[in-house]
């Protein structure tokens, strides 16, 4: 929630300032990057909805808790950086490209690119801080985590504030170059590259939300982490089936097929393995466990055998 209140802040400025620098000096890059700011203020919203919503406790009605919420919220931020901030990018940019460019101010520029690159970047320093200190956690390296991890509202904010950094250099090398040579073209084609970056943000940043949705497999590390968890438990002899799926950010689902130590008869099972399933819910990651009997002649699961 703090790296999305950052960021909100942060971009909410920088839009207003780029904003009124882009009216005074039409500069092509400088639209592009107050269109990307705006974008990325709007998207803040709505992660800062998806935070909200997605830590709804669970009920009769969502069984499995309002975690999916985050992953639909994020979708809907991610098509709006397309949309709002790529699209215009492109568009003013290639308009910007076949026109006579006009008149521009450079000074103010400068200075709100700037003071944009401070602020973006402390931004950034925040996500990367909270990106760090999980991915050190899970023992991966930062970069993979935040492109793997379930928490859809981290990765908008840090894949954004990256772009965000990105767009600043580009705009900056645009407007510079246009100040050198006197063609214009290069503060257009500044704006249409700030424009498919924020495209090539946005696509990644869709489709890993729609992976979540539609339930991809988690691979070898979440399922060994699981089967590890439940073969821990006293209750169980073994295992002979294990579904995990997402339902939020660090949340999952768990379905498996287990043998129950002990020989107890069909009415006394059936307590035992509500009352397993309620326990195995204490894990910080399982949001909620199905558990059925494992048949007889099917093979155990164990976790070296998971790749």
């Amino acid at each position: 929630m703090l790296t999305v209140v950052v960021a909100l802040a942060a971009n909410g400025l920088l839009a207003a300032a780029k904003t009124f620098v882009a009216v005074i000096t039409g500069s092509a890059a400088m639209v592009a990057e107050a269109a990307h700011s705006w974008a990325d203020t709007g998207n803040e919203v709505f992660l800062l909805v998806a935070e909200r919503t997605g830590r709804k406790p669970r009920d009769a009605a969502h069984p499995r808790g309002y975690g999916r919420s985050t992953y639909i919220w994020s979708l809907v931020a991610a098509f709006g950086l397309f949309s709002a901030g790529a699209v215009v990018s492109v568009w003013h940019g290639v308009t910007e490209l076949f026109g006579d460019g006009g008149e521009n101010s450079y000074l103010a520029s400068y200075i709100v690119l700037g003071i944009a690159f401070v602020l973006e970047g402390t931004s950034f320093l925040q996500a990367s801080r909270q990106v760090s200190g999980a991915a050190k956690r899970f023992g991966l390296n930062p970069f993979r985590y935040v492109s793997e991890t379930s928490n859809p509202t981290l990765r908008a904010v840090f894949f954004e504030d990256f772009s965000a950094l990105l767009g600043l250099v580009i705009a900056a090398v645009g407007i510079g170059l246009h100040q050198l040579t006197g063609h214009h073209e290069y503060d257009a084609a500044a704006s249409v590259l700030i424009g498919l970056l924020l495209a090539g943000v946005a696509v990644f940043l869709m489709r890993r939300n729609m992976e979540y949705l539609l339930g991809e497999d988690q691979g070898p590390d979440v399922r060994r982490r699981v089967l590890t968890t439940l073969l821990a438990h006293p209750a169980i002899d073994r295992i002979t089936y294990l579904h995990v799926e997402f339902v939020g950010p660090q949340r999952l689902f768990v379905v498996a097929a287990v043998d129950l130590t002990g020989d107890d008869d069909e009415p006394h099972l059936a307590v035992r393995f509500r009352k397993l399933e309620s326990e195995i819910e204490t894990d910080d990651l399982i949001e909620d466990a199905v558990l059925t009997l494992a048949p007889p002649d099917e093979p155990a699961l164990i976790p070296e055998s998971i790749r």
